[in-house]
């Protein structure tokens, strides 16, 4: 359907419903003469009148009354439609998709997760694990959570976390074997077990700092992950060294599972960042979700 049909046939059915041309102008917000110019374009576009008019009231015609049945339903629905959606967006309640990885949801949202559930019981978190930076609009989310180095500067973000320290682990039992290494060079004559970013498709960097500057160490290892959870379990296999955000292993750490090395070389890395749309700033149950969790 054509814009200038459509809203020709919204005029139509405004004139119907207040019975003349000044009623229907007020109630759109227009000036009459508009209104008449507009109606008599839409007339026009059909081939035929829709109304007798005169200067009290407009009578429809047959043509008129024709159009008016076949579209009361479609206008009736419509309307409900429009009215359904501005209530739904303007109440703490229905679905919000986000798309966040396992550590963001272990240590940001799992902690939390159950207050957020008592306070607002008619918001249905959907939540999607995942590694990959999703482009949230192509994917249908609301929202989505990483860390803020990840993301680019034309999103709108809000901090969840602060920074978060990262520790390069292994198990006791690999380093008994293997030895401790002492400096990030010595990462190269180890079994590294290591992450493939999936958006960019490329192995991430491992980052340290050396004398005062980041820099980073292309360590080899014949084990890689596109998930950062199997990384984690390989190395609690004994199988090499990986790299992990500290919270998300401080379980394995407390219970000498797992061994932090290079503690003195291992960089902070950005908190977690919750990025949405703009357009969905105002969206209640989107700012209901950032005020607690944030």
């Amino acid at each position: 359907m054509k814009r200038a049909d459509l809203l020709g046939l919204r005029l139509f059915h405004a004139i119907v419903a207040q019975g003349t041309l000044r009623a229907a102008s007020e109630h759109l917000g227009v000036n009459a003469s508009a209104v008449s110019q507009q109606l008599k374009a839409f007339e026009d576009s059909l081939g035929t009148a829709l109304f007798v008019r005169n200067t009290r009231s407009v009578v429809l015609t047959d043509a008129g009354h024709q159009l008016l049945e076949r579209t009361r339903h479609l206008m009736g629905e419509a309307d409900a439609a429009i009215a359904a959606i501005k209530s739904e967006a303007g109440t703490l309640s229905g679905p919000l998709r986000i798309t966040l990885p396992f550590r963001a949801w272990q240590i940001c949202i799992a902690p939390r997760v159950a207050a957020f559930q008592r306070a607002y019981p008619d918001i249905t978190l959907n939540l999607s694990i995942d590694e990959d930076f999703a482009d949230i609009t192509d994917a249908s989310f609301h929202a989505g959570i990483r860390l803020g180095d990840v993301l680019s500067g034309d999103v709108i973000a809000k901090s969840l976390s602060g920074p978060m320290p990262g520790a390069y682990i292994a198990t006791p039992t690999y380093l008994d074997q293997f030895g401790h290494p002492e400096t990030p060079s010595d990462l190269l004559a180890h079994r590294c077990i290591r992450h493939r970013q999936i958006s960019a498709d490329e192995i991430a960097p491992w980052i340290f700092d050396i004398d005062g500057e980041r820099q980073t160490l292309a360590v080899t290892g014949s084990l890689v992950f596109n998930d950062l959870r199997s990384v984690v379990d390989a190395a609690l296999h004994g199988l090499g060294i990986c790299w992990s955000l500290r919270a998300g292993v401080a379980h394995e750490l407390d219970r000498g599972q797992l061994v932090q090395i290079l503690t003195e070389f291992t960089p902070k890395r950005s908190g977690f960042y919750i990025y949405f749309p703009r357009q969905l700033q105002g969206l209640p149950r989107l700012r209901a979700f950032i005020e607690h969790f944030s």
